[in-house]
């Protein structure tokens, strides 16, 4: 099944130039899908499309079955975003940013305490929760964007750039729980610059160059004997 699926995507900046020009891609249930291409292919226009923060120009974009334009509050009850810099409330402490993310997705008290305990842990950050959000570090700051991120146990994960900025440990932590998050049917849909993490981390990859899709597809079909790294840099070669 379908939890992302972008048909006919396309954003226009400035009246004619195309940042996105008919991308069409689809994430199912089980999916860690990868996202790759340069600065400026259309990696974070095309993410934020998908969770409801930019409109665009033409096609469609579903998530779980929904139409993020036509039903934007349905979509954001399934979906976790991740942005490249996250922008937490400084002023409050740790806990009471969690505690605030799971009063708008309606998590019981005690779902709430179990999820946050064991994540803050993993993550090793449970004695930090108690300290204002602008004494922390970025790692710390995306270590708890990922912990409100998993909080409602979304069906799709949506990331940019998640490893850049988290220690080996939490970066170790995250692909555990990505992993983890779709053996239970829930799927990963990030950009990423590491391109050997995402040769071993991914199922399926798209590669986005000026704008298109160049290559989409299981990541074993893709790359055959080579690298992705190999794949990825003939594919964009005449930039």
């Amino acid at each position: 099944m379908s939890i992302l699926k972008i048909e006919n995507y396309t954003k226009t900046y400035g009246g004619n130039k195309k940042a996105c020009d008919n991308v069409c891609l689809s994430v199912e249930s089980g999916d860690i899908f990868g996202f790759i291409g340069h600065n400026g292919a259309g990696k974070s226009t095309t993410i934020r499309a998908v969770v409801g923060v930019m409109d665009f120009d033409e096609g469609t974009i579903e998530i779980d079955g929904h139409d993020v334009r036509k039903e934007a509050l349905e979509c954001k009850k399934v979906t976790a975003y991740i942005p490249d810099n996250p922008d937490l409330y400084e002023n409050l402490t740790g806990i009471q940013y969690l505690n605030f993310i799971a009063d708008a997705f309606g998590i019981s008290r005690k779902e709430r305490e179990e999820k946050i305990t064991d994540y803050a842990k993993r993550f090793g950050i449970a004695d930090a929760l108690k300290s204002l959000i602008s004494s922390y570090s970025h790692g710390m700051k995306q270590k708890v964007a990922i912990i409100g991120a998993l909080i409602h146990s979304p069906k799709l994960l949506v990331m940019d750039e998640p490893f850049v900025g988290l220690d080996p440990q939490a970066a170790f932590t995250l692909k555990e729980i990505m992993h983890e998050m779709c053996e239970n049917g829930s799927a990963v849909f990030f950009s990423t610059h590491v391109l050997d993490v995402a040769e071993r981390l991914c199922n399926k990859i798209a590669i986005i160059k000026k704008g298109r899709i160049i290559a989409n597809g299981k990541v074993e079909e893709l790359i055959g004997e080579k690298t992705l790294e190999e794949v990825f840099l003939e594919a964009v070669k005449d930039e």
